[in-house]
């Protein structure tokens, strides 16, 4: 594997250009994590069988280790090896304060804001990026929340949004970019009523086709047509949830 970014998506074949090659290795190293579904505090390979999996040198898997540890995704317990994390995260960490926790309506507007311009530019970068095994990927999620929002089934549609917004980010090729959105999600998801989570909303068939529409337009490597469907369905999730709240609060 070189220290360049992986082939792209929908026919476009502009070489992509030169990245680092820990930067490359600490997206793997994401990738792979998930890819095992490991959970804070399992143990991760040793340097060299990463090494081996990624295909790098291991001098480079280590310094990719060294960013996915200053995020706060990776730690190394002396003598012991390398483990997952359970650090909260650099936005949730004490070095913010209580700032970016969704603890009122204003924090939780600013939320979306924020997700809002990390999505946009993940699906722009997605649909360049994006290999044919991420598509799939991509793909498979959208079609769980359909099923979910056909059968009704909740919490099957919040593991099947999770895994379309993760997607994207993962093909989107940039190794803190992927950090933010899963960031900006696991806050919305700590706010518990008022983000209003565990229920479908009035929003729910509307995202399947906004879904539909993010995924065709990365699939066919069309930037801004995917940063603009990604605009779109936050824009309309804000707004389902700003209906919902009203009608919490005022009956």
């Amino acid at each position: 594997m070189t220290g360049t970014a992986r082939g792209t998506a929908g026919g476009n074949e502009e070489e992509a250009p030169y990245r680092p090659g820990y930067e490359v290795a600490a997206e793997q190293l994401l990738e792979l994590i998930a890819s095992m579904d490991l959970r804070p505090g399992d143990r991760l390979p040793t340097e060299l069988d990463l090494a081996g999996r990624l295909g790098m040198s291991r001098t480079v898997v280590r310094e990719g280790i060294k960013i996915l540890s200053a995020l706060g995704r990776v730690r190394a317990q002396k003598g012991r090896g390398l483990y997952v994390a359970d650090d909260p995260g650099m936005l949730g960490s004490g070095r913010f304060g209580g700032f970016f926790l969704p603890t009122n309506l204003d924090h939780l507007f600013m939320l979306f804001e924020f997700r809002r311009v990390q999505e946009t530019e993940a699906s722009r970068l997605a649909s360049v990026r994006a290999t044919p095994v991420e598509l799939r990927a991509i793909e498979k999620a959208a079609d769980t929340c359909r099923r979910a929002f056909e059968s009704g089934d909740v919490e099957l549609f919040e593991q099947g949004d999770d895994a379309f917004h993760a997607g994207i980010a993962a093909a989107a090729h940039n190794a803190f970019l992927a950090v933010a959105v899963q960031e900006a999600r696991r806050l919305q998801s700590q706010s518990g009523v008022i983000a209003l989570r565990g229920t479908l909303g009035g929003h729910g068939a509307a995202a399947i086709e906004e879904h539909d529409a993010i995924f065709h337009a990365i699939r066919d490597g069309r930037p801004e047509d995917a940063a603009r469907a990604a605009a779109t369905h936050i824009d309309n999730t804000l707004e389902d949830y700003r209906k919902k709240i009203q009608q919490r609060v005022f009956g």
